[in-house]
């Protein structure tokens, strides 16, 4: 096709590569992020729809499947499908997901070539964070490193999370790129004047300069309040296993696996004394109610006196004549008297991973979660609760979703926890883009993270967003750390979390009534 041969196509594969190169986990240039998309965009330009909608298919075609490559590894190593099945599964994931890519440059394309630079500038990056607002909640969401994710490491630029969330973050990385790509475009048909300069950079610049501001005031603000001696704070510890995934649920591996936690947490007290010390998701690999290894742990932590929050698989008899049970993807908080203080059932099971959608209709896949269990959904109730703190628990998966931080804090959580096993992952990508969208969490809501990882990364995040410590990934790992207790409602929690869907709104809005001018011009 002549398209592939066209500069159209080299443009729409750049911005992947660039993107890739920007990206925690690739490249890690984050500076590149706010030029990234200038190629995609500037070569809507002079197409028609035909080759928009093939632009934002290459573009998303490579950019999915340089991201979530480690998909592969997750389906033939942990998953038991052969390379040959895994690659097109992944291959089938990244073309799904560029299909998000395409409906936005087929609208951007009649957005660019219908209004104003002065009005496009805004359309575009309102249309890029609606598309990504979609592709988060249909078919249970896959949200997965939205451009706002790139710069987690520098805390001092999206401190506007918590007024708008990351997608607000998103909006202004979108909104520098297509303000350089109008400028750009601007100066090479030479068909403007100063006047249309000024209406496109001065609001961007007023917009940008004050989320600017905001965001150094906000920072300053978030390490004075976390200094301050009169902020409530409680010493937490985490142990990062390092547990083999591979011999993980092996029988004969579980007094070991419980040896080794056991070992790790009682080293954290020759040097500090943690009131609750954190293990990551499915850390026992047995289940708690039936298991002798359980008394080693009351044993440990009413020996210490400190509270264990844990994940653990979990099981509830429904009836026993016709053996219903129920499974749980499950946190624990296990108190120093023995008894637990709260349970946490998983509320966002990964598909086809925890559970299979559509089992019904779907008999025959059933098999893909033996190993694992056929989960249940559990749902957000009361924090896990522990002297003055207030855990509410994100679980692997769960921390990619903001909604779920956000009905936590609703429910009264004054820090987030983060339990995960990443060890599915290898050594990939995906551990640095998991802490990169925990750590969003955090700054959205105002809320200290700490996040245990079997595998790693694992790490303590502050209110600001600022990582406090972090492991390596594949090492044994232990450490403790003060966090600040908080108990603010953030904008964003209030009503700033509506701003992804109005964005959908205002950006699909210009998109199609662009096309009907466009189609009856």
């Amino acid at each position: 096709m002549a398209f592939f041969r066209s500069s159209s196509f080299f443009l729409s594969v750049l911005t992947s590569l660039l993107l890739w190169v920007s990206f925690p986990g690739g490249g890690e240039i984050w500076p590149i992020l706010l030029v990234a998309l200038i190629p995609l965009l500037y070569s809507l330009f002079g197409v028609n729809t035909r080759s928009a909608i093939f632009c934002g298919l290459s573009c998303g075609l490579v950019h999915f499947t340089l991201l979530l490559y480690w998909i592969v590894t997750v389906l033939s190593k942990y998953g038991g499908l052969h390379w040959f099945l895994a690659v097109p599964a992944l291959l089938l994931l990244a073309l799904y997901m560029s299909l998000y890519f395409a409906l936005f440059a087929l609208l951007a394309r009649f957005i660019l070539l219908v209004f104003p630079a002065a009005v496009s500038v805004w359309l575009l990056p309102a249309l890029w964070v609606g598309v990504d607002w979609l592709r988060a909640v249909l078919f249970t969401g896959f949200p997965w490193m939205d451009l706002g994710y790139g710069l987690f490491e520098v805390p001092v630029l999206v401190q506007i999370a918590d007024l708008v969330g990351h997608y607000g973050v998103t909006f202004l990385v979108v909104l520098v790129n297509t303000c350089l790509m109008l400028i750009l475009r601007l100066i090479v048909t030479r068909k403007t004047s100063v006047v249309t300069y000024a209406f496109v950079l001065v609001p961007v610049l007023c917009l940008l300069g004050g989320a600017g501001a905001y965001s150094t005031n906000r920072f300053a603000e978030e390490q004075q309040t976390s200094a301050a001696p009169d902020t409530p704070r409680i010493t937490v510890g985490i142990v990062q296993g390092n547990v083999d995934q591979s011999v993980k649920w092996s029988p004969a591996q579980q007094q070991d696996t419980v040896e080794n936690y056991l070992r790790q947490t009682q080293a954290l007290f020759v040097s500090s004394h943690p009131s609750l010390v954190v293990w990551p998701e499915t850390a026992l690999p047995f289940y708690p109610p039936s298991s002798e290894y359980m008394q080693l742990l009351r044993d440990m932590v009413a020996g210490n006196s400190f509270a264990l929050l844990t994940g653990a698989p979990w099981y509830e008899i429904i009836d026993r004549k016709e053996k219903k049970v129920n499974f749980f993807n499950s946190a624990l908080l296990l108190q120093p008297d023995g008894q637990y203080g709260g349970k946490y059932y998983k509320t966002h099971l990964v598909p086809f991973g925890e559970y299979v959608p559509l089992k019904k209709f779907l008999p025959f896949l059933a098999p893909l979660v033996e190993a694992v269990g056929d989960f249940r959904v559990g749902r957000i109730e009361h924090p896990l609760t522990w002297q003055q703190a207030r855990a509410g628990v994100l679980i692997c998966f769960e921390s990619v979703f903001p909604d779920l931080s956000r009905q936590w804090v609703l429910a009264g959580a004054n820090m987030l926890v983060n339990l995960t096993n990443d060890a599915w992952y290898g050594k990939s990508s995906a551990p640095h883009h998991s802490l990169a969208m925990a750590v969003l969490r955090a700054v959205e809501t105002r809320r200290s993270l700490v996040r245990s990882a079997n595998t790693g990364i694992s790490a303590f995040v502050s209110p600001a967003g600022t990582i406090l410590r972090q492991s390596e990934l594949f090492v044994p790992w232990a450490a403790t750390s003060e966090v600040t207790l908080s108990q603010e409602l953030t904008i964003w929690a209030r009503y700033g979390y509506l701003f992804a869907p109005f964005c959908l709104l205002a950006g699909l809005l210009g998109g199609l009534i662009a096309a009907a001018k466009r189609r009856w011009a």
